[in-house]
């Protein structure tokens, strides 16, 4: 006996987000759930405030009208020094080659000592990559090297030290992340390389382009949302390297603001005097993360730079909340911060988006 011939049920379910609201059509003893479901509860979200949609999806969620915009026009949310929530604790892990040479001789001789400040003051994300990438950032700022003293060719991220993971595993989790979230488009910028001879700079555009195949966008591609969908591009790489012109699939280096500041306040008044100078023509980065100076450190033994970080985070968080993305001059596009994941940067970036709709 059939319970249903092909009635409409009507009913809401429980979303971390909220209540959405389901239709199902039921079609015999099984029952079916309509693709109508689907599309409804995108409607939901997409009739919410831009600040408030499920962060791991919101790209896919924005309305029609700014699914037109060029995401050079867009705010995006991205992390500083991505990769350093995995930062090598082993004591005879080098201090990278970047650090001065008076920290590489202290390290040398008092790594006991040394070695603590050095993980408080390195780490700037204690997020994964899926985590952030769940968190909404949409750009990630990749810091590559070899080790020192090696002849492998596994890369790896560094911020003071070298990561644990290499280049090429967090670059798979990307990629399996992407293939849940298959209308998400992630903006991944290689830069500050250290110690990449030719051979590696190969090496890691091949890694990259058999990893994510045909999700890359060539830079020849109009880079707004609807597009991108319609092709299934889904990744777009910022290489900053003279071998981008034998790559159809590498984009030229996205520019990043960085102020060069230990105190909110001077960070928001150097990047309004860059502002008036006017916004590159393409993708560019707001860099809001803080910059630790040694006396800044040795005044503060008992902080970290997440200390730091999340005690400024309310002026700058003000600050990102008066900007607006956009072509004018005087508009943003990718904000970056430290530790996304634990603050509201995120949400705040992905409000300013709702300025495009009100023109």
């Amino acid at each position: 006996m059939k319970l249903f011939h092909c009635s409409t049920l009507v009913g809401l379910f429980y979303h971390p987000t909220g209540p959405r609201q389901v239709v199902l059509l039921v079609t015999g003893e099984r029952g079916k759930r309509s693709e109508r479901s689907t599309e409804l509860t995108r409607m939901s979200d997409m009739n919410r405030a831009l600040g408030e949609l499920p962060t791991d999806s919101w790209m896919s969620l924005l309305p029609d009208a700014l699914q037109e915009v060029p995401l050079f026009h867009l705010a995006i949310p991205g992390s500083h020094n991505t990769v350093t929530y995995c930062l090598d604790k082993n004591i005879r892990s080098p201090v990278d080659l970047t650090q001065p040479d008076m920290l590489q001789k202290l390290d040398k001789f008092m790594k006991p000592v040394i070695r603590p400040f050095l993980y408080k003051w390195a780490v700037t994300q204690e997020s994964s990559i899926k985590q952030q990438l769940n968190s909404g950032v949409r750009y990630c700022d990749l810091r590559i090297a070899r080790r020192p003293k090696t002849h492998s060719r596994d890369l790896y991220f560094y911020h003071g030290v070298y990561t644990t993971v290499t280049v090429e595993a967090v670059l798979r989790e990307i990629k399996e992340w992407l293939d849940i979230h298959l209308r998400e488009v992630v903006i991944l910028s290689f830069s500050h390389f250290q110690d990449l001879d030719d051979e590696l700079h190969n090496h890691l555009t091949e890694t990259i382009k058999n990893i994510f195949t045909s999700k890359l966008c060539p830079r020849t591609e109009a880079v707004t949302l609807k597009n991108l969908w319609q092709k299934c591009y889904q990744v777009i790489i910022s290489y900053d390297h003279s071998i981008i012109s034998f790559h159809d699939q590498l984009w030229a280096h996205i520019p990043y603001w960085w102020a060069n500041k230990c105190k909110a306040e001077a960070l928001v008044q150097e990047f309004e005097c860059r502002k008036e100078r006017g916004r590159p023509a393409g993708f560019f980065v707001v860099g809001i993360n803080l910059t630790e100076d040694l006396k800044y450190i040795c005044s503060h033994p008992a902080e970290s730079l997440k200390d730091l970080v999340m005690s400024t985070y309310p002026v700058l968080l003000k600050w990102v909340g008066t900007q607006r993305p956009g072509p004018s001059s005087s508009s943003i596009n990718i904000i970056a911060g430290d530790f996304v994941a634990e603050s509201a940067l995120v949400h705040t970036v992905i409000s300013l988006n709702e300025h495009l709709l009100n023109k």
